[in-house]
């Protein structure tokens, strides 16, 4: 086993970009119950190398490919934990199809390196996408996740835990694209299934030529059903009314038919559905000071919060735009000019 693991990343790390794709989707066709645990090395032409972690998980039968990633954007370790949790739990011979997880993408902990320092070139992989087999370590493991994970991927999941300077509401977010309603409908159903109880859904922004940027965008453009989850911190998950990313992954994995744990059962937590979401941001430098909570339901126009200077005098009152529920917000009181405290979801018909 252990010299199968050596070749294969031995295969992805020095092949063409084409070959690494036709290599992770035949590597995957293979049906016989497994679980794989590899780090991909990848280097750019001029020395630049990134290392990505991944587990791939073989089902017993045929069945679609669902990608499971964490750690594209930056947060907490939340998000990667579940994957972990679920890596430890998943039993190959009971899956009907494959699973590829990415348990942390995180470019500042898993790549970076060079044979010299100054050449150690970093951007973050959350606007790397598509990516570059001759850019930065975020635009390498943007450009392998552009081809040779989505072209063996029939659903892609990104997962977002609680970063720094934040602190979310649990919801699921899919695109509304026109163009593939079929993966639309289902990221709908797939986001309903998750027992979540707020589901945003977007408008699919991007024009022919424009960069995807993220990684959701990206697989969206490509035809591939996707959809992402943020979690809520941990006080939130695990409750009667909030499932924990783990039970609403066991759901998503049941609605497509290729999991069943035995226990999971459909939810019928309260759905608040949004289509649009409207971010607050502070007109210049300030302290922030808001009691406002996420998953707090607010009204246009009302009062949520003001910005004083540094000796606490208020310089400026921050007002809701829309009618909807805080999905998430600053936990900054010292905030900069165009930074966003708070993020409300809301609904236009």
């Amino acid at each position: 086993m252990k010299n199968l693991i050596l070749s294969f990343i031995s295969l992805l790390a020095v092949h063409s970009a084409q070959s690494q794709k036709n290599s992770l989707k035949r590597y995957l066709e293979k049906q016989d119950a497994s679980i794989t645990d590899t780090v991909i090395c990848l280097k750019s032409s001029d020395s630049v190398w990134a290392d990505l972690p991944v587990t791939l998980i073989r089902g017993r039968e045929k069945g679609p490919t669902l990608t499971l990633a964490a750690g594209i954007r930056e947060g907490g370790f939340s998000a990667a934990a579940s994957l972990l949790q679920l890596r430890r739990e998943i039993m190959p011979e009971k899956l009907k199809g494959n699973l590829i997880i990415i348990p942390d993408a995180d470019v500042q902990r898993y790549s970076g390196r060079s044979s010299q320092s100054d050449n150690i070139r970093m951007s973050h992989l959350s606007d790397a996408f598509p990516g570059s087999a001759k850019g930065t370590a975020a635009e390498l493991i943007a450009d392998f996740i552009s081809t040779a994970v989505f072209d063996a991927t029939d659903v892609f999941l990104e997962l977002n835990g609680c970063d720094s300077g934040s602190d979310p509401i649990a919801f699921m977010c899919y695109y509304d694209n026109a163009e593939f309603m079929q993966q639309t409908m289902l990221a709908y159903r797939l986001s309903e299934a998750s027992g979540l109880g707020t589901i945003l859904s977007h408008p699919y922004p991007l024009s022919s030529g424009e960069p995807s940027k993220c990684a959701v965008k990206q697989a969206v453009r490509l035809g591939i059903p996707s959809l992402s989850m943020t979690l809520g911190g941990y006080e939130k998950q695990g409750s009667s009314s909030q499932p924990s990313a783990e039970e609403a992954l066991y759901r998503i994995m049941a609605e497509l038919e290729i999991y069943n744990n035995g226990t999971t059962k459909p939810s019928r937590a309260k759905k608040f559905r949004y289509n649009r979401k409207a971010c607050i941001k502070v007109p210049f430098q300030g302290i922030f000071c808001s009691s406002i909570k996420p998953g707090d339901k607010i009204k246009e126009s009302q009062k949520i919060g003001n910005l004083t200077d540094i000796f606490g005098n208020r310089k400026k009152t921050l007002r809701a735009p829309e009618s909807g529920t805080v999905l998430y917000k600053t936990d900054a009181d010292a905030v900069n000019a165009d930074e966003t405290v708070i993020c409300i979801g809301y609904r236009i018909q």
